[in-house]
């Protein structure tokens, strides 16, 4: 299983003119996942993403993660996550 990450300000998915996922401040995670995978390896790769300190705290310094980001998204939201799924 594979995930590449992009810190995102806003994103959303639009599938025929319909947007069917929406985030404000956040993380874009465009995962794959391959014959084999499991449940267990899904979740292993969610705990470190949501760990992850790449956004920037009072100071500056890259020290927050995505759950850290409270009040910051729109109305007051989290950080949000938009996983989107990737075949190739």
């Amino acid at each position: 299983m594979k995930a590449v990450l992009q810190r995102v300000a806003e994103a959303r998915v639009v599938i025929a003119g319909e947007t069917v996922g929406q985030i404000a401040q956040g993380l874009l995670v465009l995962v794959c996942a391959e014959r084999g995978d499991s449940e267990m390896q899904a979740d292993k790769l969610l705990a470190k993403i949501l760990k992850l300190r790449i956004f920037s705290d009072e100071a500056g310094k890259m020290n927050r993660s995505v759950q850290d980001l409270d009040g910051e998204g729109i109305n007051g939201s989290k950080g949000g996550l938009l996983i989107v799924s990737q075949f190739t």
